[in-house]
Protein backbone atom coordinates (compact mmCIF):
# COMPACT_ATOMS: atom_id res chain seq x y z
CA UNK A 1 0.00 0.00 0.00
CA UNK A 2 2.59 2.43 0.80
CA UNK A 3 4.75 1.56 -2.46
CA UNK A 4 1.55 2.12 -4.59
CA UNK A 5 1.25 5.63 -2.81
CA UNK A 6 4.37 6.31 -3.37
CA UNK A 7 3.74 5.71 -7.09
CA UNK A 8 0.89 7.39 -7.00
CA UNK A 9 2.51 10.93 -5.59
CA UNK A 10 5.92 10.15 -7.26
CA UNK A 11 5.44 13.42 -9.07
CA UNK A 12 4.43 15.29 -6.33
CA UNK A 13 7.42 14.34 -4.72
CA UNK A 14 9.83 14.41 -7.40
CA UNK A 15 9.02 18.22 -7.75
CA UNK A 16 8.86 18.73 -4.09
CA UNK A 17 12.39 17.71 -3.63
CA UNK A 18 13.60 18.75 -7.05
CA UNK A 19 12.28 22.48 -6.05
CA UNK A 20 13.61 22.41 -2.57
CA UNK A 21 17.18 20.90 -3.77
CA UNK A 22 17.11 23.50 -6.36
CA UNK A 23 16.32 26.35 -4.02
CA UNK A 24 18.99 24.93 -1.50
CA UNK A 25 21.64 24.73 -4.17
CA UNK A 26 20.64 28.64 -5.32
CA UNK A 27 21.11 29.35 -1.43
CA UNK A 28 24.53 27.97 -0.69
CA UNK A 29 26.08 29.52 -4.22
CA UNK A 30 24.40 33.07 -2.68
CA UNK A 31 26.26 32.24 0.71
CA UNK A 32 28.97 31.78 -0.82
CA UNK A 33 29.17 34.41 -2.77
CA UNK A 34 28.16 36.64 0.07
CA UNK A 35 31.09 34.88 1.79
CA UNK A 36 33.50 35.53 -0.56
CA UNK A 37 32.21 38.95 -1.36
CA UNK A 38 32.21 39.86 2.55
CA UNK A 39 35.43 38.60 3.25
CA UNK A 40 36.69 40.94 0.81
CA UNK A 41 34.77 43.82 1.99
CA UNK A 42 35.81 43.13 5.47
CA UNK A 43 39.51 42.57 4.66
CA UNK A 44 39.59 46.52 2.50
CA UNK A 45 37.94 48.30 5.78
CA UNK A 46 40.25 46.42 8.32
CA UNK A 47 43.22 47.31 6.06
CA UNK A 48 41.91 50.69 5.94
CA UNK A 49 41.20 50.86 10.05
CA UNK A 50 45.04 49.38 10.20
CA UNK A 51 46.42 51.94 8.06
CA UNK A 52 44.47 55.18 9.32
CA UNK A 53 45.62 53.68 12.90
CA UNK A 54 49.33 53.93 11.71
CA UNK A 55 49.41 57.42 10.25
CA UNK A 56 47.77 58.56 13.28
CA UNK A 57 50.42 57.17 15.16
CA UNK A 58 52.83 58.31 12.80
CA UNK A 59 51.80 61.63 12.90
CA UNK A 60 52.51 61.60 16.95
CA UNK A 61 56.07 60.15 16.39
CA UNK A 62 56.62 63.69 16.34
CA UNK A 63 55.89 64.64 20.02
CA UNK A 64 59.04 63.55 22.47
CA UNK A 65 56.46 63.28 25.47
CA UNK A 66 53.74 60.85 23.46
CA UNK A 67 53.93 57.62 25.80
CA UNK A 68 53.03 54.76 23.21
CA UNK A 69 53.08 51.86 25.79
CA UNK A 70 49.80 52.97 27.34
CA UNK A 71 46.74 50.63 26.50
CA UNK A 72 43.70 51.16 28.35
CA UNK A 73 41.53 47.96 27.26
CA UNK A 74 38.59 49.86 25.42
CA UNK A 75 36.76 46.88 22.91
CA UNK A 76 36.69 43.07 23.12
CA UNK A 77 38.84 43.00 20.16
CA UNK A 78 41.55 45.33 21.30
CA UNK A 79 44.07 42.50 22.51
CA UNK A 80 44.02 41.66 19.06
CA UNK A 81 45.24 44.75 17.60
CA UNK A 82 48.95 45.71 18.20
CA UNK A 83 51.12 48.31 17.40
CA UNK A 84 55.09 49.07 17.13
CA UNK A 85 57.25 51.99 16.86
CA UNK A 86 60.76 51.89 15.43
CA UNK A 87 63.66 54.51 15.88
CA UNK A 88 66.89 54.10 14.54
CA UNK A 89 66.15 49.63 14.58
CA UNK A 90 65.18 50.44 18.17
CA UNK A 91 61.82 49.40 19.47
CA UNK A 92 60.95 52.71 21.43
CA UNK A 93 56.83 52.05 22.02
CA UNK A 94 54.57 48.93 21.21
CA UNK A 95 51.19 48.38 22.41
CA UNK A 96 51.07 46.03 25.52
CA UNK A 97 49.87 43.34 23.87
CA UNK A 98 52.19 43.18 21.06
CA UNK A 99 55.20 41.15 20.21
CA UNK A 100 58.91 42.50 20.50
CA UNK A 101 60.06 40.69 17.24
CA UNK A 102 59.55 42.84 14.08
CA UNK A 103 55.83 43.14 12.45
CA UNK A 104 57.77 44.13 9.45
CA UNK A 105 61.16 43.99 8.29
CA UNK A 106 62.13 47.78 8.57
CA UNK A 107 62.51 50.09 5.31
CA UNK A 108 59.00 48.37 3.95
CA UNK A 109 55.72 49.75 3.69
CA UNK A 110 52.33 49.11 2.42
CA UNK A 111 50.49 45.67 3.58
CA UNK A 112 51.78 42.41 4.51
CA UNK A 113 50.91 39.17 6.08
CA UNK A 114 52.96 37.79 8.49
CA UNK A 115 53.54 34.87 11.22
CA UNK A 116 54.90 35.53 14.49
CA UNK A 117 55.65 33.07 17.32
CA UNK A 118 52.85 30.56 15.65
CA UNK A 119 50.37 33.69 15.36
CA UNK A 120 49.09 35.22 11.83
CA UNK A 121 49.45 39.21 11.62
CA UNK A 122 48.36 41.62 8.79
CA UNK A 123 50.42 44.19 9.37
CA UNK A 124 50.86 47.83 7.75
CA UNK A 125 54.19 49.60 8.06
CA UNK A 126 54.78 53.17 7.21
CA UNK A 127 57.23 55.95 7.87
CA UNK A 128 57.47 58.56 10.78
CA UNK A 129 58.11 61.96 10.89
CA UNK A 130 61.70 61.15 10.22
CA UNK A 131 63.06 59.11 7.97
CA UNK A 132 64.49 56.76 10.46
CA UNK A 133 61.23 56.08 12.21
CA UNK A 134 58.89 53.09 11.45
CA UNK A 135 55.10 52.57 12.66
CA UNK A 136 53.68 49.36 12.33
CA UNK A 137 50.15 48.28 13.25
CA UNK A 138 49.07 44.69 13.12
CA UNK A 139 46.11 42.45 13.57
CA UNK A 140 45.45 38.90 14.22
CA UNK A 141 43.61 37.02 11.36
CA UNK A 142 41.54 34.96 13.82
CA UNK A 143 39.77 38.56 15.08
CA UNK A 144 39.17 38.93 10.99
CA UNK A 145 37.85 35.45 10.71
CA UNK A 146 35.62 35.56 13.86
CA UNK A 147 34.23 38.88 12.57
CA UNK A 148 33.49 37.71 9.33
CA UNK A 149 32.25 34.12 10.59
CA UNK A 150 29.96 36.49 12.93
CA UNK A 151 28.44 38.62 10.47
CA UNK A 152 27.71 34.99 8.17
CA UNK A 153 25.74 33.43 11.31
CA UNK A 154 23.82 36.31 11.69
CA UNK A 155 22.70 35.70 7.86
CA UNK A 156 23.08 32.09 7.60
CA UNK A 157 21.00 31.37 10.51
CA UNK A 158 17.57 32.81 9.23
CA UNK A 159 18.53 31.13 5.99
CA UNK A 160 18.79 27.76 7.60
CA UNK A 161 15.46 27.94 9.55
CA UNK A 162 13.44 28.67 6.51
CA UNK A 163 14.72 26.39 3.92
CA UNK A 164 12.35 23.75 5.86
CA UNK A 165 9.40 26.11 5.89
CA UNK A 166 9.78 26.81 2.23
CA UNK A 167 10.17 22.93 1.63
CA UNK A 168 6.90 23.00 3.07
CA UNK A 169 5.61 25.41 1.00
CA UNK A 170 6.91 24.62 -2.02
CA UNK A 171 5.25 20.90 -1.17
CA UNK A 172 1.98 22.21 -0.24
CA UNK A 173 2.31 24.67 -3.44
CA UNK A 174 2.87 21.40 -5.33
CA UNK A 175 0.07 19.31 -4.27
CA UNK A 176 -2.25 21.95 -5.00
CA UNK A 177 -1.37 22.66 -8.30
CA UNK A 178 -1.46 19.06 -9.64
CA UNK A 179 -4.97 18.72 -7.71
CA UNK A 180 -6.52 18.95 -11.49
CA UNK A 181 -4.72 15.75 -12.38
CA UNK A 182 -5.34 13.77 -9.58
CA UNK A 183 -8.83 14.71 -10.45
CA UNK A 184 -8.64 13.63 -13.90
CA UNK A 185 -6.74 10.41 -13.10
CA UNK A 186 -9.95 9.45 -10.48
CA UNK A 187 -12.57 10.52 -13.15
CA UNK A 188 -10.53 8.51 -15.81
CA UNK A 189 -9.63 5.49 -13.01
CA UNK A 190 -13.97 5.43 -12.20
CA UNK A 191 -15.04 4.85 -15.45
CA UNK A 192 -16.39 2.26 -16.77
CA UNK A 193 -14.77 -0.09 -19.24
CA UNK A 194 -17.62 0.12 -21.65
CA UNK A 195 -17.33 3.96 -21.07
CA UNK A 196 -16.13 5.50 -23.85
CA UNK A 197 -17.57 8.77 -24.35
CA UNK A 198 -14.98 11.95 -23.94
CA UNK A 199 -13.93 13.18 -20.96
CA UNK A 200 -15.83 16.78 -20.85
CA UNK A 201 -12.83 19.77 -20.48
CA UNK A 202 -13.68 20.99 -17.75
CA UNK A 203 -12.72 18.26 -15.56
CA UNK A 204 -9.43 19.88 -15.77
CA UNK A 205 -9.10 23.93 -16.29
CA UNK A 206 -5.32 23.55 -16.58
CA UNK A 207 -4.51 24.46 -19.94
CA UNK A 208 -1.13 21.79 -19.98
CA UNK A 209 -3.80 19.23 -18.62
CA UNK A 210 -6.16 19.80 -21.63
CA UNK A 211 -4.08 18.27 -24.31
CA UNK A 212 -3.52 14.91 -22.22
CA UNK A 213 -7.42 15.16 -22.19
CA UNK A 214 -8.04 15.46 -26.08
CA UNK A 215 -5.21 12.91 -26.71
CA UNK A 216 -7.72 10.27 -24.18
CA UNK A 217 -10.57 11.31 -25.95
CA UNK A 218 -9.29 11.06 -29.41
CA UNK A 219 -8.14 7.45 -27.76
CA UNK A 220 -11.86 6.88 -26.44
CA UNK A 221 -12.94 7.62 -30.12
CA UNK A 222 -10.66 5.50 -31.98
CA UNK A 223 -11.41 2.54 -29.55
CA UNK A 224 -15.30 3.22 -30.04
CA UNK A 225 -14.63 3.21 -34.00
CA UNK A 226 -12.62 -0.04 -33.78
CA UNK A 227 -15.46 -1.87 -31.37
CA UNK A 228 -18.09 -0.49 -34.08
CA UNK A 229 -16.05 -1.99 -36.80
CA UNK A 230 -15.99 -5.31 -35.12
CA UNK A 231 -19.76 -5.43 -34.27
CA UNK A 232 -20.39 -4.60 -37.55
CA UNK A 233 -17.91 -7.10 -39.32
CA UNK A 234 -19.17 -9.82 -37.10
CA UNK A 235 -22.65 -8.72 -38.20
CA UNK A 236 -21.70 -8.68 -41.68
CA UNK A 237 -20.30 -11.97 -41.01
CA UNK A 238 -23.06 -14.07 -39.83
CA UNK A 239 -25.48 -12.26 -42.02
CA UNK A 240 -23.58 -12.93 -45.19
CA UNK A 241 -22.01 -16.38 -44.26
CA UNK A 242 -25.40 -18.18 -43.41
CA UNK A 243 -26.41 -18.27 -46.68
CA UNK A 244 -23.50 -20.20 -48.57
CA UNK A 245 -22.88 -22.21 -46.02
CA UNK A 246 -26.58 -23.29 -45.29
CA UNK A 247 -26.43 -23.97 -49.31
CA UNK A 248 -23.40 -25.95 -49.13
CA UNK A 249 -24.91 -27.84 -46.36
CA UNK A 250 -28.12 -28.47 -48.51
CA UNK A 251 -25.83 -29.97 -51.52
CA UNK A 252 -24.17 -32.04 -49.30
CA UNK A 253 -27.40 -33.89 -48.31
CA UNK A 254 -28.23 -33.87 -51.66
CA UNK A 255 -25.25 -35.92 -52.14
CA UNK A 256 -25.79 -38.19 -49.31
CA UNK A 257 -29.17 -39.27 -50.98
CA UNK A 258 -27.96 -38.91 -54.60
CA UNK A 259 -29.84 -41.86 -56.34
CA UNK A 260 -27.37 -41.95 -59.18
CA UNK A 261 -23.44 -40.55 -60.59
CA UNK A 262 -25.22 -37.39 -62.55
CA UNK A 263 -27.46 -36.43 -59.49
CA UNK A 264 -24.20 -36.59 -57.28
CA UNK A 265 -21.64 -34.94 -59.60
CA UNK A 266 -24.33 -31.91 -59.98
CA UNK A 267 -24.49 -31.27 -56.04
CA UNK A 268 -20.97 -31.80 -55.45
CA UNK A 269 -20.49 -28.98 -58.42
CA UNK A 270 -23.29 -26.96 -56.57
CA UNK A 271 -20.94 -27.80 -53.56
CA UNK A 272 -17.56 -26.14 -54.83
CA UNK A 273 -19.57 -22.97 -56.23
CA UNK A 274 -21.44 -22.82 -52.66
CA UNK A 275 -17.59 -22.80 -51.39
CA UNK A 276 -16.00 -20.48 -54.11
CA UNK A 277 -18.74 -18.02 -53.16
CA UNK A 278 -17.68 -18.50 -49.20
CA UNK A 279 -14.38 -17.88 -50.39
CA UNK A 280 -14.97 -14.83 -52.24
CA UNK A 281 -17.41 -13.22 -49.10
CA UNK A 282 -14.97 -13.84 -46.48
CA UNK A 283 -12.15 -12.47 -48.36
CA UNK A 284 -14.29 -9.50 -48.90
CA UNK A 285 -15.31 -9.18 -45.32
CA UNK A 286 -11.22 -9.32 -44.60
CA UNK A 287 -10.86 -6.71 -46.72
CA UNK A 288 -13.74 -4.57 -45.46
CA UNK A 289 -12.49 -5.22 -41.91
CA UNK A 290 -8.74 -3.70 -42.28
CA UNK A 291 -10.39 -0.57 -43.94
CA UNK A 292 -12.57 -0.11 -41.08
CA UNK A 293 -9.56 -0.83 -38.71
CA UNK A 294 -6.78 1.84 -40.71
CA UNK A 295 -6.39 5.31 -39.88
CA UNK A 296 -7.64 7.97 -42.60
CA UNK A 297 -5.77 10.60 -43.55
CA UNK A 298 -2.45 8.33 -43.98
CA UNK A 299 0.89 10.39 -46.02
CA UNK A 300 1.02 8.23 -48.85
CA UNK A 301 4.23 7.91 -50.78
CA UNK A 302 4.03 7.40 -54.83
CA UNK A 303 3.22 3.87 -56.84
CA UNK A 304 3.61 2.64 -59.80
CA UNK A 305 -0.54 1.43 -60.22
CA UNK A 306 0.31 -0.26 -63.70
CA UNK A 307 1.83 -2.50 -61.28
CA UNK A 308 -1.02 -3.77 -59.13
CA UNK A 309 -3.08 -3.06 -61.96
CA UNK A 310 -1.72 -5.61 -64.09
CA UNK A 311 -1.42 -8.25 -61.64
CA UNK A 312 -5.31 -8.00 -60.68
CA UNK A 313 -6.61 -8.67 -64.08
CA UNK A 314 -3.43 -11.89 -64.66
CA UNK A 315 -5.64 -13.08 -61.81
CA UNK A 316 -9.14 -12.59 -63.29
CA UNK A 317 -8.47 -13.43 -66.80
CA UNK A 318 -8.86 -16.76 -66.37
CA UNK A 319 -12.65 -16.11 -65.19
CA UNK A 320 -13.21 -13.97 -68.08
CA UNK A 321 -11.80 -16.58 -70.46
CA UNK A 322 -14.32 -19.43 -68.89
CA UNK A 323 -17.15 -17.46 -69.27
CA UNK A 324 -16.21 -16.87 -73.10
CA UNK A 325 -15.79 -13.17 -72.43
CA UNK A 326 -12.38 -10.49 -72.32
CA UNK A 327 -10.44 -8.31 -70.45
CA UNK A 328 -8.57 -5.22 -72.11
CA UNK A 329 -5.97 -2.52 -70.73
CA UNK A 330 -5.63 1.06 -71.56
CA UNK A 331 -2.91 3.20 -70.18
CA UNK A 332 0.80 4.12 -69.83
CA UNK A 333 3.25 1.72 -69.42
CA UNK A 334 3.87 3.41 -65.69
CA UNK A 335 1.94 5.96 -63.99
CA UNK A 336 3.14 7.15 -60.29
CA UNK A 337 0.43 8.40 -57.51
CA UNK A 338 0.73 8.80 -54.56
CA UNK A 339 -2.12 6.00 -53.27
CA UNK A 340 -1.74 2.76 -51.85
CA UNK A 341 -0.98 0.14 -54.13
CA UNK A 342 -3.07 -2.99 -51.95
CA UNK A 343 -6.34 -0.22 -52.45
CA UNK A 344 -5.77 0.17 -55.82
CA UNK A 345 -5.74 -3.44 -56.08
CA UNK A 346 -8.55 -4.23 -53.88
CA UNK A 347 -10.76 -1.50 -56.08
CA UNK A 348 -9.56 -2.91 -59.34
CA UNK A 349 -10.40 -6.35 -58.07
CA UNK A 350 -13.74 -5.20 -56.92
CA UNK A 351 -14.83 -3.69 -59.97
CA UNK A 352 -13.87 -6.03 -62.81
CA UNK A 353 -15.44 -8.51 -60.74
CA UNK A 354 -18.44 -7.12 -60.09
CA UNK A 355 -18.50 -6.19 -64.32
CA UNK A 356 -17.52 -10.53 -64.73
CA UNK A 357 -20.24 -11.16 -62.61
CA UNK A 358 -23.04 -9.14 -63.73
CA UNK A 359 -22.39 -8.87 -67.24
CA UNK A 360 -23.68 -11.92 -68.84
CA UNK A 361 -22.44 -14.13 -71.32
CA UNK A 362 -19.31 -13.48 -72.86
CA UNK A 363 -18.44 -10.41 -70.58
CA UNK A 364 -16.39 -7.69 -72.16
CA UNK A 365 -14.25 -5.27 -69.57
CA UNK A 366 -11.99 -2.69 -70.35
CA UNK A 367 -9.64 -1.03 -68.17
CA UNK A 368 -8.08 2.59 -68.45
CA UNK A 369 -5.77 4.06 -66.52
CA UNK A 370 -5.65 8.24 -67.20
CA UNK A 371 -2.40 10.38 -66.34
CA UNK A 372 -3.69 13.94 -66.57
CA UNK A 373 -5.99 14.25 -64.70
CA UNK A 374 -5.46 10.48 -62.99
CA UNK A 375 -8.40 8.51 -63.32
CA UNK A 376 -8.99 4.96 -63.00
CA UNK A 377 -11.97 3.76 -65.65
CA UNK A 378 -13.50 0.38 -65.73
CA UNK A 379 -16.65 -0.28 -68.01
CA UNK A 380 -18.56 -3.16 -69.25
CA UNK A 381 -20.66 -4.24 -71.98
CA UNK A 382 -23.34 -5.69 -69.11
CA UNK A 383 -27.28 -4.19 -68.66
CA UNK A 384 -25.85 -1.29 -66.83
CA UNK A 385 -27.74 0.03 -64.38
CA UNK A 386 -30.92 2.28 -63.01
CA UNK A 387 -30.67 5.93 -61.74
CA UNK A 388 -32.18 4.75 -58.44
CA UNK A 389 -30.47 1.74 -58.39
CA UNK A 390 -26.79 3.70 -58.66
CA UNK A 391 -28.21 6.23 -55.68
CA UNK A 392 -28.06 2.92 -53.73
CA UNK A 393 -24.56 1.60 -54.75
CA UNK A 394 -22.10 1.51 -51.54
CA UNK A 395 -25.35 0.40 -49.22
CA UNK A 396 -24.10 -2.93 -47.62
CA UNK A 397 -25.61 -6.42 -49.35
CA UNK A 398 -27.54 -4.04 -51.67
CA UNK A 399 -27.38 -6.33 -55.09
CA UNK A 400 -28.71 -4.33 -57.92
CA UNK A 401 -29.93 -8.07 -59.36
CA UNK A 402 -31.19 -9.86 -56.74
CA UNK A 403 -31.43 -13.31 -59.16
CA UNK A 404 -27.37 -13.48 -59.45
CA UNK A 405 -25.30 -14.59 -56.75
CA UNK A 406 -23.24 -11.82 -54.94
CA UNK A 407 -23.24 -9.98 -51.44
CA UNK A 408 -23.15 -6.26 -52.51
CA UNK A 409 -20.22 -5.77 -50.09
CA UNK A 410 -17.64 -5.04 -53.44
CA UNK A 411 -19.20 -1.54 -53.29
CA UNK A 412 -18.99 -0.80 -49.85
CA UNK A 413 -15.25 -1.54 -50.23
CA UNK A 414 -14.74 0.45 -53.06
CA UNK A 415 -16.88 3.75 -51.36
CA UNK A 416 -14.65 3.26 -47.94
CA UNK A 417 -11.33 3.58 -49.95
CA UNK A 418 -12.63 6.45 -52.29
CA UNK A 419 -13.39 8.23 -48.57
CA UNK A 420 -9.91 7.32 -47.29
CA UNK A 421 -8.00 8.64 -50.06
CA UNK A 422 -10.71 11.56 -51.09
CA UNK A 423 -11.43 9.99 -54.82
CA UNK A 424 -14.43 11.50 -56.79
CA UNK A 425 -16.53 8.46 -57.96
CA UNK A 426 -18.95 8.94 -61.07
CA UNK A 427 -21.17 5.90 -61.93
CA UNK A 428 -22.61 6.42 -65.19
CA UNK A 429 -23.53 4.21 -68.53
CA UNK A 430 -21.07 3.57 -70.86
CA UNK A 431 -20.91 5.44 -74.18
CA UNK A 432 -18.59 3.05 -75.78
CA UNK A 433 -19.58 -0.88 -74.46
CA UNK A 434 -23.68 0.18 -73.53
CA UNK A 435 -23.14 -1.08 -69.97
CA UNK A 436 -21.46 0.60 -66.88
CA UNK A 437 -19.04 2.70 -66.71
CA UNK A 438 -16.91 3.55 -63.33
CA UNK A 439 -14.55 5.94 -62.84
CA UNK A 440 -12.26 6.95 -59.99
CA UNK A 441 -10.76 10.38 -59.97
CA UNK A 442 -7.92 11.05 -57.40
CA UNK A 443 -7.14 14.46 -56.11
CA UNK A 444 -4.40 16.46 -57.51
CA UNK A 445 -1.50 14.40 -57.99
CA UNK A 446 1.29 17.40 -59.31
CA UNK A 447 4.01 16.59 -56.67
CA UNK A 448 3.52 12.69 -56.80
Amino acid sequence: MKQHRFRAYSLQWRLTWMLVLATALVWVAVLAMTWRRTAHELSELLDAHLAQTATVLAAQTGHDDDDFTIDPVLHKYQAKVAFQIWHEKELVGKSARAPDQLLMPLGMSGFMDQTISGQHWRVFATQGHESDVWVMVAEQSAARREILMAGLQSAVGPVLIGLPVLALLIGWLVMRGLAPLRLLGHTVATRHAQALQPIRADVSGMSEVQPLVQALNQLFAQVQAHIESERRFTADAAHELRTPIAAIRMQAQVVQGASNEDERTQALQAVLRGCDRATHLVAQLLDLARLDAQSMGDALAPVDVMEPTRHVLAELIPQALQQGGRIDLLGPDRLLLRTDAVRVAVVLRNLVDNALRYSGASPQVQVRWQALPAMLEVQDAGPGMSQSQIQRLGDRFFRADSSREGSGLGWSIIARIAQREGLQVQVDQSPQLGGLRVRLTWPDQAHA
